[in-house]
């Protein structure tokens, strides 16, 4: 596995990158090759900003936080609305929740199903998370974003275990970024302003937004994960996102290889993050996405918010675990979102993987 060379033909100077090495940076992006030799490669955005208390403002409102200490309250958000499909109507199922995941407190915290993307054949797909009921944590890899060691990092413990319901991954590793990482109260790589970025809270709680403006850093800030620039803002996909320039979005695999010699392709695998107006988070992954492709299947599932995480086919994984009651999440219990994933429920419970990736955890009973 080894980093894509960026095409320098291909490069083009884009003024949404606020600074300009951040274009050229992304085009070296792309992780490719078996993730088993895990060498170096990557590939793997509502406008209120955190409270002092250090929860976004929007969050804070749906779930009823009155303490002013960044704690969630009150109950379920409401369950997601069926997907129209785009376009003519679409195959059976298509744009309608099924729950996934162990239920928390009785109660439903997990929520996917598939859409075809506009103009496209092939199906993606999407989940949903009440943040009300989960808890999101940062886990750190050792080449993503290096520089550990780290209390969180792969494999998942049975302590963590005993709690989790969805995990998914990362975005690009750090060079290829375009942004910083933050974690363990230590900035591993410089926070970039106007970065699209991952904010979680001391409570577990998380946004999505551009750093500087609809996030920021706060006392309770956490962890920060940057990947480029924002993909939706304001409920609609960024004007980057509809750009010619899909190259800014990352250097690709081929059609049929991921050697450095064959030309990307501009739908690939590709998977991204958003927040809800409401602040459920939505990601999305599909094996032929284009940027804006990706932008607007957040949108539909909700999205005023979003960033891509990571792409390319060896990447994109979310996990949902279903465990017996009592019983620890695992690969014996865990589910694709997308069948046609390379990486699975085994993932992010194993040793060798060595990039950073998310989870979303049972929050305790108040």
């Amino acid at each position: 596995m080894r980093m894509r060379k960026p095409r320098s033909a291909v490069i083009r100077a884009s003024a949404f990158l606020l600074p300009l090495t951040v274009t050229a940076v992304a085009l070296a992006s792309c992780g490719h090759g078996s993730p088993a030799t895990l060498a170096p490669a990557h590939a793997s955005g509502p406008a209120a900003a955190p409270s002092a208390a250090g929860r976004h403002q929007a969050t804070a409102r749906q779930a009823g936080t009155t303490t002013g200490s960044g704690e969630q309250a009150g109950g379920p958000l409401t369950a997601p609305a069926a997907l129209a499909p785009f376009g003519t109507p679409g195959s059976a199922g298509q744009g309608t929740w099924r729950p996934a995941g162990r239920t928390v407190r009785g109660a439903r915290a997990v929520y996917q199903t598939t859409l075809v993307p506009p103009g496209g054949t092939q199906p993606a797909g999407i989940a949903w998370m009440d943040t009300s009921l989960l808890a999101a944590r940062l886990y750190s890899g050792s080449n993503s974003p290096g520089g550990g060691p780290y209390r969180y990092t792969a494999p998942i413990q049975p302590a963590q275990a005993a709690t989790l319901v969805a995990a998914f991954n990362g975005g690009f590793m750090m060079p290829a970024a375009g942004g910083g990482y933050y974690t363990q109260g230590r900035t591993i790589d410089p926070l970039r302003r106007g970065a699209a970025s991952l904010v979680i809270y001391t409570d577990g709680s998380v946004d999505v937004g551009a750093w500087g403006s609809d996030v920021r850093m706060t006392p309770n800030v956490v962890g920060v994960r940057q990947n480029l620039v924002p993909l939706v803002a304001g409920g609609r996909p960024t004007p980057q996102a509809a750009s010619s320039d899909w190259q800014a979005w990352g250097a690709t695999c081929g059609a049929v290889s991921c050697a450095s010699s064959v030309p990307g392709i501009e739908s690939q695998w590709r998977s991204g993050l958003g927040v809800t107006a409401d602040g459920a988070l939505v990601y999305a992954a599909g094996p032929a996405l284009d940027p804006l492709q990706l932008a607007q299947l957040l949108v539909r599932a909700g999205g005023v918010r979003g960033m891509q995480l990571d792409i390319n086919p060896n990447w994109p994984d979310f996990v949902s675990y279903d465990p017996p009651a009592g019983a620890l999440a695992g690969p014996s219990n865990g589910r694709k979102l997308l069948s046609s994933t390379v990486q699975g429920p085994s993932t992010f419970f194993e040793a060798w993987w060595a990039r950073d990736f998310i989870t979303m955890s049972a929050r305790p009973a108040r």
